[in-house]
């Protein structure tokens, strides 16, 4: 990784995070918008694909910038000494750049269904998350808990002797804990676990022109960007306490 420049591994980070924005919300899309072929069907399909937006980009980029693909990873590994601070802001900008454009791409391919869908929820749903029971503590709750078992456990296999030795296993074992993730604690929020990944679909959220999209729901916008990173952090500290 340290061979590559640090502008393509940014353009890396773009193509990685647009990857499993395109790949989960995409998923969210075809389930939740009105007359797609996949309208309806189970929660499979969304697990199954957000552990696949995972897996696979992690696979294309990993030797190049390490896969990071979500700021909260980046600052919990700057915070505890496993990256540099001074390549933070580039890694974020980069992730937000590549969440856009793999939600324009998602917008792009649903259109009709966009406009066939008078769901306001529903529409939100394949950009950004909310809690199910309106309830900003378990919002924050849920989001805080499956960022820490994100961070702990993709870093214990990323960094175990034998996920050092096969990377590509490493990775492929970091995908299924995604999809267990969204299968855990899918219910009450999503969830996010991932601060671009809801940060600007939400913003193209109040940007794009959809008849029945309801409120971007910009007061409690917050939760899955703070609750992921404080997550993040502690489930990176929780590893390297026991490293």
């Amino acid at each position: 990784m340290d061979h590559y420049s640090l502008a393509i591994r940014v353009a890396a980070e773009v193509v990685g995070t647009a990857i499993l924005v395109l790949f989960g919300n995409g998923a969210v899309a075809g389930v939740s918008l009105k007359g797609t072929k996949t309208f309806h069907t189970e929660w499979t399909v969304i697990a199954a694909a957000y552990g696949f937006g995972v897996t696979i980009p992690s696979l294309m980029i990993g030797p190049i910038s390490g896969a990071h693909i979500n700021p909260a990873m980046t600052i919990a590994q700057a915070t505890l000494g496993l990256f540099p601070w001074s390549e933070v802001l580039s890694y974020i900008l980069a992730q937000c750049a590549g969440a856009t454009i793999g939600q324009m791409l998602v917008y792009i391919a649903y259109l009709p269904f966009y406009q066939r869908t008078q769901d306001a929820d529903a529409i939100f749903g394949t950009f950004a998350t909310f809690d199910a029971a309106e309830s900003k503590v378990n919002y924050f709750a849920n989001e805080f808990i499956g960022t820490m078992a994100l961070g702990l456990c993709a870093m214990a296999c990323l960094s175990s002797s034998w996920g050092q030795e096969n990377r590509a296993v490493a990775i492929l074992v970091v995908g299924l804990v995604i999809w267990g993730l969204i299968y855990a604690l899918g219910g009450p929020t999503g969830p996010c676990l991932n601060p671009a990944r809801d940060l600007m679909p939400r913003l193209l959220h109040t940007i794009l022109p959809i008849e029945h999209k309801g409120s971007s729901r910009w007061a409690e916008a917050w939760i899955p960007v703070v609750a992921p990173t404080l997550g993040a952090i502690c489930g990176v500290a929780l590893f390297t306490a026991f490293a």
